[in-house]
């Protein structure tokens, strides 16, 4: 499990996540591997950082399947961008990947299986298993500790001068109360870019 946060926040956009892995009742700290759970993807708009929590098989296989996609149509500028990517992306992750897409027997749709965010110049984005999309404008969270770290930052926003502030705030309420969340955190920022 894990914490990860995206914040937009005074110009800036940021994303950060914990480092730790576990396995059941076992952990793998930083210490012991160099984990990180965000990664970044370039795309025609400019650079994108991804993060996502789940199984651990998920982040070798979105990045690799990510990458596999002609640039000219990694978008992940716009809500719509986001969803049209991730659609392109499904058969990918089932014929080169394996992606088993049953979660529940009523299932609408074949599930991605993938609990994402994702932070650019353009905003701060989520995308959900049947890929569902959401811009959101202030913060958001995903994995085991993601209730504190709203919590947190709900609870210093009107303080916090930036984005990355508030996202620390979450990571550290996230390490804090989470067993399966630790540090070191990562915190990756972008200039966001002036409204039209």
């Amino acid at each position: 499990m894990t914490t990860l946060v995206v914040v937009k926040k005074a110009g800036q956009v940021a994303i950060a996540a914990d480092t730790l892995v576990t396995f059941g009742d076992t952990s793998l700290g930083h210490r012991f591997e160099a984990n990180s759970k965000i990664f970044k993807v370039d795309t025609p708009a400019g650079m994108s950082y991804v993060g996502m929590a789940g199984t651990v098989a998920h982040f070798p296989v979105l990045r690799k399947a990510m990458l596999a996609l002609p640039k000219d149509q990694l978008r992940l500028g716009t809500r719509d961008e986001v969803f049209d990517t991730f659609v392109k992306l499904h058969p990918l992750l089932k014929e080169t990947f394996f992606l088993q897409t049953k979660e529940e027997e009523n299932d609408p749709y074949e599930s991605s299986q993938f609990t994402v965010v994702i932070a650019n110049a353009s905003g701060i984005f989520g995308l959900y298993s049947y890929r569902e999309v959401f811009e959101f404008k202030e913060f958001w969270g995903i994995g085991s500790g993601r209730s504190f770290a709203l919590g947190a930052m709900h609870a210093c926003w009107e303080q916090a001068k930036t984005a990355r502030e508030v996202a620390v705030a979450g990571l550290n309420a996230g390490c804090e109360f989470d067993k399966n969340t630790a540090g070191p955190v990562e915190v990756f920022t972008l200039k966001l870019k002036a409204p039209k």
